[in-house]
């Protein structure tokens, strides 16, 4: 069995193929994922999977969240409409499911990463899209996702103690992207 360091490689130097933004806050690293992923793609990179958007206010929502396919940019809401007066969490699970579809084509096709826009409550307790990022990991596709820090110690059960957290910061996610294929391209 292979320990992990710190910096999120292997004993022997490799690069961890699962990664985390790990952030503060709620949903602050949205945009740098989104964006982080936008340039691979124009870099020619095979990226597969959800980046998470939100549209304009419409009919009582202030901002409807959706998760935007990365290979052909079509959204799926989910924001549920639960009242003026709700506290609750507002993501709705079944648009999340059927989102799922992005996820899974990064098993069927070539693939140089996955995108998942996060890993948050709904996967902590075995939904969203815990069972396609359980998959991709199975079938060694390069995963990267968000966690908040509230979510930190389930994700880390979760992948087994076995990914890279990563800061907040566009370096960080350049510098494992590039460590972790300049090793697939040497082996």
């Amino acid at each position: 069995m292979k320990t992990i360091g710190p910096e999120g490689f292997n004993e022997d130097k490799s690069p961890l193929t699962i990664a985390a933004i790990v952030y503060a806050g709620h949903g602050s690293s949205n945009q740098l994922l989104a964006d982080f992923a936008r340039h691979l793609q124009a870099s020619g990179w095979r990226v597969r999977g959800v980046i998470q958007d939100h549209l304009p206010p419409d009919r009582g929502v202030k901002w409807q969240k959706v998760l935007v396919d990365l290979d052909d940019n079509r959204q799926f809401p989910i924001s549920q409409r639960l009242g003026p007066g709700s506290v609750s969490c507002s993501i709705d699970p079944g648009g999340v499911a059927a989102a799922s579809i992005a996820l899974r084509r990064g098993l069927n096709e070539d693939t140089d990463i996955a995108v998942a826009n996060r890993f948050g409550e709904l996967e902590a307790n075995g939904g969203g899209l815990a069972a396609e990022m359980l998959a991709l990991m199975e079938n060694r596709v390069p995963l990267l996702t968000m966690v908040s820090e509230k979510y930190l110690d389930d994700w880390r059960r979760f992948t087994g103690g076995a990914a890279t957290e990563l800061p907040a910061q566009r370096e960080a996610l350049e510098s494992w992207f590039a460590a972790l294929h300049l090793k697939a391209r040497s082996a």
